[in-house]
């Protein structure tokens, strides 16, 4: 199969060539020019999709972290991201305390725990006991970094860092055409900036 770079490759390459022949001047051109890409895009999509699945897919022997948040009861949203420092990353956001619990006493969740941290004395504490209950929404963020073959010798488990860091959101920011978290999560003075409109060209 054809690699990502390859795919990302080609697009740049007749992106350069329709600018080298001055096709993006000329409305007619920069129709065709469009058509091309856009029949590119079809071509390459298969490619592109499994691409970014392989790269999401979740560690061997890991539970179906992804779908057991999506049914989860108040989680608003749920995005997976791989970082520049090697990083698989999981970002869940819930309603409120009360959906972030419903999460954690699951069964996908309690299999998790139970599978990598069979001797953890969790089952002991009171998950979130300093998170009000407020109804704020939560920000969950699980990340992994799988242990390399350097750092499997010294570790029983499969990665080198795991951890889950719960956030909430601030008053403010500002958003044009969309942000990163679901359009569902409240976040009070949060400006948002209209997308302006692309003037008609003159025939």
């Amino acid at each position: 199969m054809m690699s990502f770079a390859v795919v990302v490759g080609l697009v740049i390459a007749v992106l350069a060539v329709c600018h080298g022949l001055g096709w993006f001047s000329c409305s007619r051109y920069r129709r065709d020019a469009f058509l091309l890409l856009a029949v590119a895009a079809l071509v390459f999509a298969p490619t592109l999709a499994a691409h970014l699945r392989a790269q999401n897919a979740p560690p061997a022997g890991f539970p179906d972290l992804v779908g057991g948040l999506k049914a989860t009861p108040g989680c608003l949203g749920v995005d997976t991201a791989r970082t520049s420092s090697g990083k698989q990353v999981i970002f869940a956001w819930f309603e409120d305390k009360k959906a972030a619990l419903a999460w954690y006493y699951s069964e996908t969740h309690r299999t998790a725990m139970t599978q990598f941290f069979p001797q953890s004395d969790q089952s002991k504490r009171t998950p979130m006991a300093d998170v009000p209950d407020d109804g704020t929404p939560i920000l969950a963020i699980a990340s992994i970094t799988l242990a390399d073959k350097t750092q499997a010798s010294a570790t029983t488990f499969p990665f080198a860092q795991i951890a889950i860091e719960l956030y909430r959101p601030l008053p403010g920011g500002l958003m044009l055409g969309g942000r990163f978290a679901p359009a569902t999560v409240k976040v009070p003075g949060m400006v948002t900036i209209a997308v302006p409109s692309v003037p008609q060209e003159k025939k």
